[in-house]
């Protein structure tokens, strides 16, 4: 396979290069969050010059999302977190929990650049942005980088299916952001009102790209490549034409760890994600995403230099993302706790047409479908199938959140 030319020289870097980068980065970051309130009294008492590599962070405790809603509902929004106070970010996101994040008009601040120009994304592109744009940062994490590269956005978001059918063919799109399965419900429906599409690169995240929907895109001429971000971290890991793996970005430094803990496991072996951010604006040390994955012997034939991952592998613990919205188990509970003839409930991920499905049963002996239907809206920020089931009916086995979609 032929190399690729790459977004910047960081990519091509030696082993060698970026652990000496690294090893001068580091050090500075740990200093600066050792400053702030959020930190303090957690981190490890070692000198910041001691840690300069990825061994030296195992001995840093990990920073949970659960501690991280807990220092903002004590200090808000950001919980004594980042090195400036809220007016001084262009942005302040509120995802589920909730959770504030910040962001940055600076280029690229959440680093998606490399992932667009890894899929092929650059200045004579129109990328038609199908994140979300109200409240959760996808929308804004992905103009970002298409800014970077110095793509056109529409500015699309979701719904209104036919506006964005006619959206992409008046105004040229010929790429695609958003989650994995939207894009076939756009080119679906462009297929039904008869008009013909020049989409021919697809950016996703948010979601798993099931290999048939990978396939399906394909068919049409479409490549399609995701990428694995979060709201807190902004891009962690993304693919290249390689398609072997997800090569970790240049801005973090990822570690896999045993569930639970903050300990390395050996490389290969399937472990929860673990990531330090190197943004001096929000410096996240030893954030642990609860996703699993493992990380890949060697590096990429496309020629970037830096880890690879397997790719997103599942849930250390029953948070499922469902729809491209995390679903937590505290979530559940609020949902049982709101009525109290209900006894238990357990929520069903499922796939449906290439598309994500949630069925939610639960245990009560009212029919009172219209109101749980509207709880769950409320609670779990999604709408889902409501199957009522007598009480003692549910599986005991300690599942609350099921996910029943093969990643096969």
């Amino acid at each position: 396979m032929s190399k690729t030319s790459p977004y910047d020289a960081l990519e091509r870097r030696s082993a060698e290069a970026r652990a000496d980068d690294l090893a001068r980065a580091l050090p500075e970051q740990i200093t600066r969050a050792r400053s702030l309130a959020g930190y303090e009294g957690t981190l490890a008492d070692l000198p910041a010059s001691d840690i300069r590599s990825v061994a030296d962070l195992a001995a840093l405790p990990v920073l949970r999302k659960s501690d991280l809603s807990a220092a903002q509902a004590k200090n808000p929004p950001f919980g004594g977190y980042t090195t400036k106070p809220a007016h001084e970010f262009t942005h302040v996101f509120q995802s589920p929990g909730p959770i504030y994040e910040p962001s940055s008009d600076a280029p690229d601040w959440w680093r998606m650049g490399r992932f667009l120009h890894a899929v092929g994304i650059g200045a004579q592109d129109i990328v038609q942005n199908c994140f979300g744009y109200h409240l959760t940062p996808a929308g804004a994490m992905f103009e970002s980088g298409a800014r970077a590269v110095q793509a056109t956005v529409i500015p699309a978001g979701t719904g209104q299916t036919e506006l964005q059918v006619a959206a992409a063919r008046d105004i040229g799109a010929t790429a695609y952001a958003g989650t994995p399965d939207y894009l076939k419900v756009i080119l679906e429906k462009a297929d039904q009102m008869g008009v013909s599409l020049g989409i021919t690169k697809a950016a996703v995240g948010g979601g798993a790209l099931f290999p048939s929907l990978r396939s399906y895109y394909a068919d049409r001429g479409i490549r399609c490549m995701q990428c694995y971000a979060t709201a807190d971290l902004g891009n962690i890991a993304y693919e290249s034409e390689a398609m072997e793996g997800m090569i970790v970005d240049e801005g973090v430094i990822l570690e896999i760890v045993t569930p639970g803990t903050g300990n390395p496991v050996p490389e290969g072996e399937v472990g929860e994600v673990v990531v330090t951010t190197l943004n001096p604006d929000y410096p996240l040390i030893r954030f642990a995403t609860g996703d699993l994955s493992a990380v890949m012997k060697g590096e990429s034939p496309c020629g970037r230099t830096n880890m690879r991952i397997k790719g997103w592998m599942g849930r250390a613990d029953q948070t499922t993302k469902i729809k491209g919205m995390f679903v937590r188990p505290e979530q559940v509970a609020a949902l049982v706790a709101q009525h109290e003839e209900i006894t238990r409930v357990r929520v069903v991920a499922s796939r449906s047409g290439e598309q994500d499905q949630m069925t939610v049963r639960i245990e009560s002996p009212a029919d009172n479908s219209d109101a749980y239907a509207q709880s769950v809206s409320q609670l779990l920020k999604l709408k889902g199938q409501i199957e009522i089931v007598a009480p003692g009916s549910l599986p005991k086995d300690g599942l609350v959140i099921e996910d029943q979609r093969s990643y096969d």
